[in-house]
């Protein structure tokens, strides 16, 4: 493969990339504790749930609080507050950086 066909492959894959986050608008990880406290600082959170992985067992986790997407994957089921809405999806996909 020559370089400019690299070069071409590296601009393909930057414009895939933004046009995913387009798609999805802008992600905000965080850690388990953080996720958890923007949860409790809300009334009935929406949590979309998803449990993945091959090797080992993974929980993803998405809300929407303020107009942003809050994402957290855990190795562990995270206890969410008693008043969430839970949408069980069978994947979350979170396109990478």
């Amino acid at each position: 493969m020559s370089d400019a066909a690299g070069d071409s492959g590296s601009v393909v894959y930057a414009a895939v990339l933004a046009n995913a986050v387009k798609a999805c608008g802008t992600i905000v990880t965080l850690a388990e504790h953080d996720f958890l406290r923007i949860l409790a600082s809300q009334e009935s959170p929406l949590v979309v749930f998803a449990k993945g992985g091959f090797f080992s067992t993974h929980y993803r986790y998405v809300t929407s609080y303020r107009g942003l997407a809050f994402y957290c994957r855990s190795d562990k089921e995270l206890s969410l507050p008693a008043d969430s809405e839970l949408i069980v999806a069978s994947r979350i996909a979170i396109p990478e950086m």
